[in-house]
């Protein structure tokens, strides 16, 4: 380890010496902490960061004054869509995403860097429970769909399949993911096909280009965005090990998004079909002012515009059709191929532009007192992973429903929107629809038949089981949804959940279980991972 002497001339050089400014005071052990952590900056990158990181934050807001003039809605040949067009066409795309996931060439990228500071909690956000029935975390929830696609490409092809699973964590949510995956038995997933790695972290900085002290012997410090997944694939070697694997193809995606699709075969027969080395999913935006990117092009290179970024005027404008001319909004949830990401690790990383993000960020004042400030006073530096975008050499999108792929948890509860709430009705109304179009029909408390589904999917789906345990019904993804041709029957009855609000209801299981385990969507045992269709919650 560098001694003091040597940590404080470097210091100097970055003009950052105010960071051992409390060192003195410091016991033996938090004392070599510090200097532990401040050896491992490297001084001129300190010096640019904090540069950087003010003069970034000193700009005006705002859009750029002819940012208008450059933009263009994506061309119609570089779109496709989940639910438009030809019906052979969306089954060849299954059908290519399903051989490609049957030859182990199809990886999912989880980007699982962040808290669930926002939700209340301090653990990562993968651990929460939104408040299903069965209680699964989203981690859960995404095991098992990796698992259900795994079963189905292999079905179809008569072959074990693996997708392999790569989680980028951060300093702050690497423990406590690792040891909540041990504990849980990787969900049944094999532990050799679950990949973390950790994405690197940079110091906050203050209004005044100077890095914050979190605490006397700590620097503060925050994960450098999803966009840090470049850098960290290069650190942990991870495209080496896709190489190893076999895997051509990456689909990314981030933690929060409970309906996300994982490997979806649609949209990866999709990108590969089209030749695409780069693609991104995306959905209508719902009204002009809706704080989503658009991804559209600026100079006719495709491109993530940011909400705040397009002025009211251009985000009104409309298509001929009537809708909106910049409508593609951005989900974070893309699709790769392993030899892009190369380009981008080894070659192009160093020219992505940061973001910055003004936030409160815990310090310590003059006397080296903990201060948990009030208003924002720092700035973290990130980077976003749809930055690569206009690297692409044939970049498609990819238009689906937002009620069947994207409700995001931001928020807590007492928000009024993208929070567990929220994540839950639209998982449990999306199991609704699943279940009607598998034949299944809904009584209301009386038994007589409802005509449409229930409207308050707020509390649970519970089923009724003439067993010593309660069975769950567990639709799978879309694309390998329930037949509908499958054997009818299976009839839900809305009741009144007690203790739950006015007009709330959980949907009760009264059919044949015969029918319901045709109908391949049945899963017993009270919320334990499924072995036969995982997939949902």
């Amino acid at each position: 380890m560098a001694s003091e002497a040597d940590l404080r001339a470097r210091l100097q050089r970055a003009s950052q010496e105010h960071l051992l400014r409390f060192c003195a005071e410091l016991a033996p052990e938090p004392r070599a902490a510090l200097l532990a952590q401040l050896e491992a900056l490297e001084p001129e990158a300190l010096r640019q960061h904090c540069q950087r990181a003010a003069a970034a934050c000193a700009r005006p807001p705002g859009p750029p004054s002819d940012l208008a003039a450059r933009l263009q809605p994506l061309p119609p040949e570089r779109v496709g869509s989940a639910t438009e067009g030809d019906p052979q066409t969306r089954r060849l795309w299954e059908e290519e995403g399903f051989h490609q996931i049957a030859l182990n060439r199809v990886a999912v990228l989880l980007l699982a860097g962040g808290q669930g500071t926002r939700l209340g909690v301090t653990y990562p956000k993968g651990m929460y429970q939104v408040g299903l029935p069965s209680q699964k975390t989203l981690y859960q929830l995404q095991a098992e769909r990796i698992r259900r696609v795994e079963q189905l490409a292999g079905e179809r092809y008569g072959t074990r399949c693996t997708v392999p699973w790569y989680i980028m964590t951060s300093e702050f949510t690497l423990g406590p993911t690792a040891k909540f995956f041990k504990e849980h038995d990787f969900f049944h997933l094999d532990p050799n096909n679950v990949i973390m790695f950790e994405q690197r972290m940079l110091p906050a900085v203050s209004f005044d280009g100077r890095a914050i002290l979190e605490r006397k012997d700590k620097v503060a410090m925050a994960p450098d965005g999803n966009g840090g997944l470049y850098s960290a694939l290069e650190d942990h070697q991870i495209l080496e090990d896709m190489e190893r694997r076999g895997v051509e193809f990456v689909h990314v995606y981030c933690v929060d998004n409970i309906l996300v699709r994982l490997a979806d075969p649609v949209f990866i027969g999709f990108c590969v079909l089209r030749g695409a080395d780069c693609g991104a999913k995306v959905v209508e935006k719902a009204y002009p002012e809706e704080p989503v990117g658009v991804v559209c092009q600026v100079d006719g290179v495709p491109q993530v515009v940011e909400y705040s970024e397009i002025s009211p005027e251009v985000a009104q404008l409309r298509a001929p059709g009537g809708g909106l001319l910049y409508n593609a909004g951005n989900i974070c949830n893309h699709f790769f191929t392993r030899d892009f990401l190369r380009t981008v690790t080894r070659e192009l990383e160093p020219l992505l532009q940061p973001h910055v993000a003004v936030k409160k960020v815990p310090c310590v004042d003059e006397h080296g007192h903990p201060v948990k400030p009030l208003q924002p006073n720092g700035i973290k530096m990130e980077k976003f992973v749809f930055d690569v975008l206009p690297f692409a050499k044939n970049f498609v999108a990819f238009q689906v429903l937002r009620e069947e792929e994207f409700s995001p948890l931001k928020n807590a509860d007492s928000a009024d929107r993208d929070n567990p709430s929220t994540s839950r009705r639209a998982l449990l109304a999306q199991h609704c629809r699943w279940a009607l179009r598998a034949g299944a029909r809904f009584l209301d408390a009386h038994g007589t038949r409802l005509l449409e589904q229930p409207r308050d999917w707020r509390n649970c789906c519970e089923a009724e089981s003439s067993g010593p345990h309660s069975s769950w019904m567990r639709p799978l993804p879309r694309s390998c949804g329930p037949d509908p041709c499958q054997p009818r029957g299976p009839r839900l009855r809305t009741q009144p959940h007690l203790g739950s609000g006015p007009g709330s209801c959980s949907a009760i299981l009264a059919a044949n279980r015969g029918a319901q385990n045709r109908a391949g969507f049945l899963h017993r045992g009270g919320g334990r991972p499924a072995t036969t269709a995982p997939g949902a919650g």
